[in-house]
């Protein structure tokens, strides 16, 4: 979702909550875990060694791509079946199931702390397979390292770079 659909952080919004490298290399370190769902948001916050920014750390992934939002409506409108598999702690996936409607034209909503995988690794895009069936399955990311794993998980990637090129592709 996020770097497709939403839009990479707000770099205002990163820089309130530090401009501190350390920060940020802690809160990437630490990541993964949360967004698996192993950790709390208060345990995460803790290995970060920063008092919780739960609200802040949401409101830096909040925008969304409008175009992308619509092409998303365009492709449900015509039958086709689109799935989500997002790397996101459980706060950031309540506050969009809250706060975005555009999240039920999704068929299947893999949250990765609530399936336990995040991506790349291969058990992610198993669960997602598992559960959509047989057919051809295109995954779009804007991460190559994911959309490897995706080919390697016998899908079809797109790595994401803009919306013409996946207009292109569909």
């Amino acid at each position: 979702m996020f770097g497709v659909i939403a839009r990479d952080q707000s770099r205002a919004v990163m820089d309130a909550m530090s401009t501190d490298p350390a920060f940020w290399e802690a809160y990437w370190a630490h990541r993964p875990a949360y967004d698996r769902g192993d950790v709390t948001a208060a345990e995460y916050w803790r290995r970060v060694g920063h008092p919780p920014l739960v609200e802040q750390d949401v409101a830096s992934w909040a925008e969304v791509d409008d175009e992308m939002v619509a092409l998303l409506g365009s492709l449900h409108a015509a039958g086709r079946r689109i799935a989500l598999l997002s790397n996101i702690p459980e706060d950031h996936a309540r506050n969009f199931e809250h706060t975005y409607p555009w999240l039920d034209l999704f068929e299947l909503r893999a949250f990765s702390c609530r399936i336990g995988h995040a991506k790349p690794s291969p058990e992610a895009f198993e669960w997602c397979r598992d559960r959509l069936g047989g057919g051809e399955i295109l995954f779009v990311d804007d991460r190559l390292e994911n959309v490897r794993a995706a080919e390697r998980a016998g899908m079809r990637g797109h790595h994401f770079t803009g919306i013409d090129g996946l207009r292109a592709v569909l």
